[in-house]
């Protein structure tokens, strides 16, 4: 008989109550998390087949992940995928502690590769954030670009930064970061300049009592994925000849930072970066810069060619 793929068996229907049921522990997660959480862990639903998923093994499912890894997912695809799995059984367990144990306990997904971020260049940066026009869009889209190179912002934090929480007295912007971690960040004077011309137009779009800083045509709050496609358009619009997205801003602002200062604490604190070790992979970025200065400069930095 031949055998059948995992991936390709439709879970059983009791897998699939199980399932339904973790999808409704995590109704206050945020709905990315969720929908990544539920699709991992359809992989386990798939794996189990006709069998008890909660009856999975722990070698079955290293296994899995080392079949994953072959197929080209990445150790950090795999440790998302871990992470939703040990939620999982946190569920099955939290609902009948008379279950066997955690079957992911011991398992860590293989490390990749540490890639280095692309930053644009300090002219780059500049002709991206320098929009033109007097629409409201162009208007709140320098604000936006502006904001996002100056301060080093998170996404997240570009669409969730309320008025309230800016001051251009003291050119200052207060952000909610990860782990719901609020600071303080500085907002450059010609990012000052730009989002006092936003708040004039925005005036005339916001919806009444919207709080959100960056808001619509239709006056509702910027989401995540429309600063993306808008950030990706104005790249093309002003002649950079790749894809820009949200978090290129940000590795640009920390290089050029670390470039001009030397003070990689400070860029720690900018960026809100718990640990120092994050914000290393930027000295790197510098070496790199400087690493081509060298070989275009010195006469004897590469190996001439016979």
């Amino acid at each position: 008989m031949p055998r059948r793929d995992a991936a390709s068996v439709v879970p059983s229907a009791a897998n699939a109550a199980r399932v339904e049921a973790f999808e409704r522990s995590l109704a206050l997660a945020p709905a990315a998390t969720r929908r990544a959480y539920v699709r991992d862990v359809g992989q386990l639903a798939s794996l189990a087949a006709e069998r008890d998923v909660a009856g999975l093994s722990r070698p079955e499912l290293a296994r899995h992940l080392a079949t994953l890894h072959g197929r080209g997912l990445s150790g950090r695809s795999l440790a998302r995928m871990l992470s939703a799995w040990r939620a999982f059984y946190r569920f099955l367990l939290d609902a009948d502690p008379t279950r066997r144990g955690d079957p992911c306990l011991g398992l860590k997904a293989p490390k990749s590769a540490r890639r280095l971020p692309t930053a644009l260049s300090p002219d780059e940066a500049v002709r991206l954030v320098g929009i033109g026009g007097d629409d409201v869009l162009a208007v709140r889209d320098r604000a936006l670009l502006e904001l996002a190179y100056s301060s080093g912002l998170r996404l997240s934090e570009l669409s969730g930064a309320d008025v309230g929480r800016l001051d251009l007295v003291t050119g200052e912007i207060r952000v909610m970061g990860k782990g719901a971690k609020e600071r303080i960040v500085p907002v450059g004077a010609p990012a000052c300049a730009a989002l006092r011309a936003w708040l004039a137009a925005r005036s005339g779009v916001a919806a009444p009592q919207e709080p959100a800083l960056f808001v619509t045509r239709a006056g509702t709050r910027l989401g995540p994925r429309a600063i993306e496609r808008r950030l990706a358009a104005w790249a093309r619009r002003q002649g950079l000849d790749r894809h820009v997205h949200p978090h290129m801003l940000r590795h640009s602002f920390a290089s050029h930072v670390l470039q001009s200062s030397g003070d990689l604490r400070a860029v720690q604190e900018l960026l809100g970066h718990a640990s120092i070790a994050s914000t290393q992979v930027y000295t790197h970025l510098d070496f790199q810069a400087l690493a081509k200065a060298y070989d275009a400069a010195h006469p004897r930095a590469r190996r001439r060619r016979r």
